[in-house]
C-alpha cells in the first residue's frame, strides 16, 4: 500500500507543480500536504495507521494540492458546478474546509483511542471535534498572518472571493465535516482499530 500511496501522492504533486496559477500560492497550499506526507514517512514503522486513515489523508492531500495548482477560487470543475447550480462563487474551498474537519477528526480519533488518552465514548467524539475545530481556527490565523505579510497578493491564498463571512463559513464546513466523519466512519474505523490492535 505504501508504494501506491506514495506514487499517487508524487504524481499529483508533480502535476500540480507544472505551471500553477500562482507559484507562491502553490507553495503555501501544498506545504501542509508535503509536511503531512513526511510525518507519515517518519512515523510509519513505529506508529503505522489504519488503512482507512491512510486513504483519508491521501484524499485530503489531493484536495490541498489541486487547490494549490489552480487556487481555490479557480478550480475548473467547481466553476462548471457553479454554472450548473447558479453559485455566485467557486466553492472548492468549502470542500477543502469540509475535508479539514472530516480527516483531522479521524486522525485525532485514532491517536486518542490507540494511546488510550480518552476512553471510547461521547468524550472521544467531543474532544476530536474540538481538535478539528482548533486546527481549522489555527489555519484561519495562518491565512490572516499570510495576508498581513503579503498584502493584496494573499487573496489567492485566502480564497475569500469577496465573501465577508468566509472565515465563519469555513469553520462551519469544518464542523460539518467532523460530525459527518464520526457518524459515517466510526464503526468502520473501530473494526480496523480492533484488527490493528490484534497484530
Amino acid at each position: 500500500m505504501v508504494y501506491v500511496w506514495s506514487g499517487l501522492f508524487a504524481a499529483v504533486l508533480l502535476w500540480s507543480g507544472i505551471e500553477p496559477f500562482d507559484r507562491l500560492t502553490w507553495v503555501l497550499e501544498v506545504l501542509p500536504a508535503v509536511l503531512g506526507a513526511l510525518a507519515l514517512a517518519v512515523t510509519r514503522s513505529r506508529f503505522p495507521l489504519t488503512p482507512l486513515l491512510y486513504v483519508l489523508i491521501l484524499a485530503h492531500c489531493v484536495i490541498l494540492i489541486v487547490g494549490g495548482h489552480y487556487t481555490y477560487a479557480n478550480v475548473p470543475l467547481f466553476d462548471w458546478l457553479g454554472d450548473l447550480f447558479g453559485w455566485e462563487r467557486n466553492n472548492y474551498d468549502k470542500l477543502g474546509h469540509f475535508a479539514q474537519g472530516f480527516v483531522p477528526v479521524m486522525i485525532a480519533r485514532e491517536i486518542v483511542l490507540r494511546l488510550e488518552v480518552i476512553r471510547p465514548g461521547a468524550w472521544t467524539n467531543f474532544f476530536t471535534v474540538c481538535f478539528a475545530l482548533a486546527l481549522s481556527a489555527f489555519y484561519e490565523l495562518i491565512e490572516w498572518w499570510v495576508a498581513l505579510a503579503s498584502g493584496q497578493d494573499a487573496e489567492a491564498f485566502l480564497g475569500t472571493q469577496g465573501y465577508v463571512w468566509d472565515t465563519q463559513s469555513d469553520m462551519l464546513w469544518c464542523l460539518s465535516g467532523a460530525i459527518v466523519a464520526l457518524l459515517t466512519l466510526s464503526r468502520w474505523h473501530d473494526r480496523q482499530l480492533g484488527a490493528f490492535s490484534g497484530r
